[in-house]
């Protein structure tokens, strides 16, 4: 068995725009780099046992990934510990637009996405199923790699989102059903092709800081 402990990005401006970021390499903003500073102190104060980190090599993630890797692998050089497959699902044409943007650009390429199908996906980008084929084969790999090691990823809302309906045994169609917080923290266990959640989501060295902006794909599809 392996644990992953599990880390979304720091928020960036386009989170706060709820802009479809994709694979841009879009930077924190200010709250960002805080909320990476504090879940660094949150590791250095707790001491979890962390065998090896790993993040997607988006710079948002290196950003997010590097005060952590300082605390607990402070010899360690970031640009070795990425790994491509670990970004967030591309979304073609409509990466960088706003949700309005793309409804006045792309209307039919919003109604399909606004029905949730595993095989749909925007022009020029990864359908879901693409997309959880792309993470779930990095993740089962990680785990083979540092088999009964526990190890720090830092990625994106979407692969969380990939891996949290495979441990729930939830489709691929469909709104998102789980929370994903940026600097959020969250921790699976990996046994095979078995994929269990230990805690999801947790916030708390985050807790005085400004209210972060939710995409909510639920309130899209009634909407």
């Amino acid at each position: 068995m392996t644990e992953l402990i599990l880390i979304r990005h720091g928020e960036t401006d386009w989170n706060r725009e709820l802009r479809f970021q994709g694979q841009v390499d879009v930077a924190l903003n200010p709250l960002g780099h805080e909320q990476s500073r504090r879940l660094a102190e949150r590791l250095a104060a707790e001491r979890p046992v962390v065998d090896h980190l790993i993040c997607s090599d988006l710079v948002r993630t290196r950003q997010t990934a590097q005060p952590s890797l300082q605390v607990l692998f402070p010899q360690a050089c970031i640009e070795t510990l990425t790994d491509s497959s670990l970004r967030e699902q591309d979304f073609g044409v409509v990466d960088g637009m706003r949700v309005d943007d793309i409804k006045a650009a792309h209307a039919d390429a919003w109604a399909r996405w606004l029905r949730f199908d595993a095989d749909s996906g925007m022009p020029g980008g990864e359908t879901t199923r693409q997309f959880h084929t792309r993470v779930m084969g990095a993740v089962r790999r990680i785990a083979q790699q540092h088999a009964g090691k526990t190890v720090l990823v830092v990625t994106h809302g979407g692969v969380l989102d990939m891996i949290w309906r495979t441990a729930h045994g939830q489709g691929l169609a469909g709104p998102r059903q789980s929370d994903i917080p940026n600097a959020g923290l969250s921790r699976v266990r990996v046994d095979g092709d078995a994929l269990q959640v230990l805690h999801w989501a947790d916030t708390r060295h985050l807790a005085d800081l400004p209210a972060q902006p939710v995409y909510d794909q639920a309130r899209l599809l009634v909407r």
